[in-house]
Parts: structure tokens; C-alpha cells; sequence
């Protein structure tokens, strides 16, 4: 499993050879074997990435990487450059695939995994955070996840379905985000929210 993502991200397994544009214009990203979601390939992972690798200010951003399945956004995020890369999933498994991920990318000691769920970062706050999972999670966390994002800060989240969509829109508008763009993908949307300098 060898492919490309985004116009700057290369992803493989670790038992994949590497492939020569790791030394080209791609950044390598390296993910452990597991059972943990996230290879890359699924388009709300891809646009996140793509997202993310737009975004300006990623380096020496405090990042939250909000259901992070195998890591592969926080990976991305801490080769970017982000200062810290807090990664959070329920899925105890998943956590060991992203902290061997972390490990063979060499990104260990700037990318900290937490088995839990948002509430295990209350108190926190973050410059950016990524949220890519289901859009029921998202409309029953907005009230937590929200108030995380700094000011001023963003937030990335992907895996909302048509159905839910204005439903999300609506909830992180009232916690006091800002959306700022929105892309249609074959079967979710993924939004990019802000919270202003001037705190809302």
C-alpha cells in the first residue's frame, strides 16, 4: 500500500520498500500495522491532509487530533511541524497503532496518545484541531470540542454526512466558531472553522 496524498503527503505501510518520491517532493508518512481506522486513502482522511497541508501557522501549533484511528493526521501534523500533537481515540488499539506510527516516523516525543474521548482534554486548548469522525459524535461533542479551539485557532472535521450537515454547521456556529470554508466530497463534507482573535 504505497500512495499519495494531498500534493505534499506519501504514505505507506512499514513493511512497504520506499518509494523514491520519499526523497522527492513528497513528505513520507509511515503507518504501524493494526485494526485501527485511518489509512490515508478514505476521502475524509485525504481532504483533511489536504486541509492540512494549506493551512498556514502548522508550525509550533499545539494540534488535537480528535479520533485519531492510526495517526495519520497527526503524524502529518507533527511533520509540518506543529510544536505538540495530542492524539485521542476511544479504541485502546487504536492508540498502539499511533504511537508505533509516531515511533517510526521519528515524531514520538512531540506526539502524545490518549485513550478516551474529548473529555479527556477539557481544560486544554489547542490552535488546531482535527476531527475526522461520524457527524453524531460531532453534534454530541460541539459544546465540548468548541470551547478547545484557541483564539485565534482552527478546526478541521470531515466524515459529516449530507443529512447532518447544516445540523453541524448550526451547532459549532452557536459554540462560537466560524466557518470559513466547506468541501463537498462523493459522500461527506468537510468544514474549516475558525475562532477570531477576538474571542467570541
Amino acid at each position: 500500500m504505497i500512495f499519495v496524498a494531498g500534493n505534499r503527503f506519501l504514505i505507506r505501510r512499514e513493511d512497504d520498500p520506499p518509494d523514491a518520491r520519499d526523497a522527492a517532493d513528497r513528505i513520507p508518512i509511515i503507518l504501524a500495522h493494526g485494526a485501527a481506522f485511518g489509512s490515508g486513502e478514505h476521502e475524509t482522511t485525504a481532504s483533511c491532509l489536504e486541509e492540512l497541508e494549506r493551512l498556514p501557522g502548522v508550525e509550533g501549533a499545539d494540534v488535537l487530533d480528535l479520533g485519531c484511528g492510526t495517526g495519520v493526521l497527526a503524524i502529518a501534523a507533527a511533520k509540518l511541524g506543529a510544536r505538540r500533537v495530542v492524539a485521542v481515540d476511544p479504541s485502546p488499539e487504536a492508540v498502539e497503532v499511533t504511537r508505533a506510527s509516531a515511533r517510526l516516523n521519528g515524531v514520538e516525543r512531540r506526539v502524545t496518545t490518549v485513550a478516551g474521548e474529548v473529555g479527556s482534554v477539557r481544560g486544554e486548548s489547542f490552535d488546531l484541531i482535527l476531527a475526522n469522525v461520524y457527524a453524531d459524535i460531532l453534534l454530541a461533542i460541539a459544546r465540548e470540542l468548541a470551547p478547545l479551539v484557541r483564539a485565534p485557532g482552527t478546526l478541521i472535521m470531515s466524515g459529516v454526512n449530507y443529512d447532518d450537515a447544516f445540523d453541524v454547521k448550526l451547532a459549532y456556529t452557536k459554540a462560537g466558531l466560524r466557518l470559513v470554508r466547506s468541501r463537498a466530497l462523493e459522500n461527506y463534507g468537510t468544514f474549516i472553522f475558525e475562532r477570531s482573535a477576538a474571542r467570541n
